[in-house]
């Protein structure tokens, strides 16, 4: 899934309803929570690629639904979640395993002036993930609500290594 599937104002595609940053409207994120779950869990056999060579990633909501479908309940573990801009979500009646986190490669990017969603939230995701024992790269720069291109080769590298790792442990 490239975007989101709601069309939402002011315009644009969305995951969800935002009333309040980081907390995504339940109704709206259950709803495409399901269907993010439902496409994912269908790729390995549209691609011939397993989930566990897969790196889950997205920008600003994106990268919210990407933690989510990592580290949702009872979700496979992918080779890898890259998350730009965004932050671990908080929706009532949503538990989150942060738990399966362990040892998982993460990358995660965010611009210290983005006025869309504060890198506060960005500084959250990679201090819990690290404390759950995921292996984090984190990359902050004084960039708005957009993806730093001072990162890329960083990224790539990261991404790299991630795939192979995966590789070698299947």
């Amino acid at each position: 899934m490239s975007a989101g599937p709601l069309s939402l104002p002011p315009a644009g595609a969305h995951w969800y309803l935002v009333r309040h940053v980081g907390f995504p409207d339940r109704e709206t994120f259950d709803s495409t929570y399901s269907l993010a779950t439902a496409w994912l869990d269908a790729l390995p056999q549209a691609t011939g690629v397993p989930i566990d060579r897969t790196v889950i990633g997205g920008f600003s909501q994106g990268a919210v639904m990407s933690f989510a479908l990592t580290l949702g309940p009872a979700r496979p573990r992918p080779a890898g979640l890259l998350a730009m801009s965004g932050f671990i979500p908080s929706v009532d009646g949503f538990t989150l395993d942060h738990a399966s986190a362990e040892g998982l490669p993460v990358a995660i990017t965010h611009g210290s002036l983005d006025p869309v969603i504060s890198v506060d939230f960005g500084r959250r995701a990679k201090d819990a993930l690290a404390a759950a024992g995921a292996d984090v790269l984190w990359h902050e720069s004084p960039v708005p609500h957009t993806i730093d291109p001072a990162f890329l080769p960083s990224l790539e590298s990261w991404l790299a290594i991630t795939v192979d790792g995966a590789s070698s442990n299947g």
